[in-house]
């Protein structure tokens, strides 16, 4: 930098530090323009046994694993390693930051298998929020989507992220998750989308998220 070779919207730039805006800034080395790496969005349906961390002590596999972006990406939020289904995956850490904020609440849609006859007394307390360590969960959308003596199928819709919410929710009110499945993040969904399959968002997809972060602002 200090040799001249570097121009920031046609003005040489030979003293440190420096700060420019690689989304705004026209930046030039040796007369070639440096373009900043373009945004990349992928939804992966997560296999159990995966996680969504990117550095792992143990080894495990993870979600960036499966999809090997050339850009840096990170999961939005997370699932726990025993919990499959939809997860985005991102290099935007601004859309990411607001996806996750408790202010835009994004629903999330889970469908859990749990042992046991549900009764309605347990769904009516799931709805109305559990209390946790962190506080009074919100008000929840549960539909029983199958019921009988030796398990039942609920679909639990939330639009807090807390740790393992939903299974600390059931497990508040006695119901042991026998697995436990994300099937929407918002108006995504895992249609045509296999286990361990992933795909990148399509521009009506990025547009909505936006869309929709744009109308939590105020």
């Amino acid at each position: 930098m200090l040799d001249g070779i570097v121009r920031v919207n046609r003005k040489v730039v030979d003293e440190l530090p420096a700060f420019v805006d690689p989304e705004k800034d026209v930046i030039t080395v040796n007369g070639k323009r440096i373009h900043a790496a373009g945004k990349v969005y992928f939804l992966l349906n997560k296999p159990k046994g995966v996680i969504c961390t990117n550095s792992d002590p143990q080894g495990r596999k993870k979600a960036i694993d499966i999809i090997s972006a050339r850009e840096r990406i990170f999961c939005v939020g997370r699932l726990d390693i025993d919990t499959t289904g939809l997860i985005v995956l991102t290099n935007d850490s601004e859309m990411a930051n607001r996806l996750t904020h408790p202010r835009y609440g994004l629903a999330k849609t889970y469908v859990a298998r749990v042992k046991g006859q549900v009764s309605g007394e347990q769904v009516e307390k799931l709805k109305k929020g559990i209390w946790l360590a962190e506080g009074k969960t919100g008000r929840a959308s549960v539909k029983i989507l199958k019921r009988s003596y030796k398990e039942s199928l609920l679909e639990i819709t939330i639009q807090q992220g807390l740790n393992r919410q939903i299974r600390r929710m059931l497990a508040k009110v006695e119901l042991s998750v026998k697995s436990l499945k994300r099937t929407k993040i918002g108006k995504l969904n895992a249609r045509g989308l296999g286990v361990g399959k992933f795909r990148t968002l399509t521009k009506a997809e990025i547009a909505y998220l936006k869309s929709y972060l744009v109308s939590r602002r105020s």
